[in-house]
């Protein structure tokens, strides 16, 4: 969550500093793509990155928590968006989510304690925009809504696990709520909106090992996705 604030702090400057900018978005801007937003339906696309993490629970005291060191991967999609309203949308951005997260135990005695975590995301989100008033160029816009997400390399039906064969098994399917903010940003020929947006899992993903009294998994309660996107969008 720190990150995430982090992120939203950095995102509001970049906004800032774009609503004072000359000619587009200075004070008397020249207003473009004027009925952009009174399309029925309109498309597009995006590129962004991540940065993903895990949530642990746990069923007694571990001592020392599993530690999850984060990576930064990389988002690419596409965007759907209904007009439902003047100030409400109806987004679906199926998209491809590229991350890793390193996991560190601090078992005594575990001699192999470290799990790469590679997961490919097919990510499913179906969301709702609500824009303020467009003032000149500029359209902020808070957006929330819930997704599911197919994990390609879950490894849940491998049959070793983390002690018979060192696989670090999750389920496929996860589902997610999402809250985020962004900004349209309107220039002569496109529409651009970045946005940040956190996203947060519903399930526990975590599928166990055989062993009940696994030093990987025997004391895990729930593990539970959570991360932040960054994405660039192209309409």
């Amino acid at each position: 969550m720190k990150k995430l604030f982090v992120y939203i702090l950095l995102f509001s400057g970049v906004v800032s500093h774009a609503q004072f900018g000359t000619n587009v978005f200075g004070r008397d801007p020249i207003i473009n793509l004027e009925n952009f937003d009174k399309q029925r339906v309109h498309w597009g696309y995006f590129l962004g990155f991540n940065s993903y993490d895990f949530k642990f629970d746990y069923k007694a005291n571990p001592g020392i928590d599993i530690e999850v060191q984060r990576t930064t991967g990389f988002n690419v999609g596409l965007v759907g968006n209904l007009r439902l309203f003047e100030y409400l949308d109806l987004r679906f951005e199926p998209g491809l989510y590229y991350t890793q997260r390193n996991l560190k135990y601090h078992q005594e005695g575990l001699v192999d304690n470290e799990r790469e975590v590679k997961s490919t995301y097919i990510h499913f989100p179906l969301l709702l925009k609500f824009s303020s008033k467009r003032t000149g160029n500029v359209r902020p816009y808070l957006v929330g809504g819930f997704s599911r997400s197919w994990n390609l390399g879950s490894n849940e039906d491998a049959q070793d696990d983390n002690i018979t064969g060192g696989n670090f098994r999750m389920k496929t399917w996860t589902n997610n709520y999402e809250l985020g903010v962004g900004v349209d940003l309107y220039f002569e020929y496109f529409k651009f909106s970045p946005s940040i947006r956190g996203v947060f899992s519903l399930d526990d993903e975590l599928k166990r090992d055989s062993d009940p009294d696994s030093p990987y998994t025997g004391n895990v309660a729930a593990m539970k996705t959570r991360g932040i996107f960054v994405n660039f969008t192209f309409h």
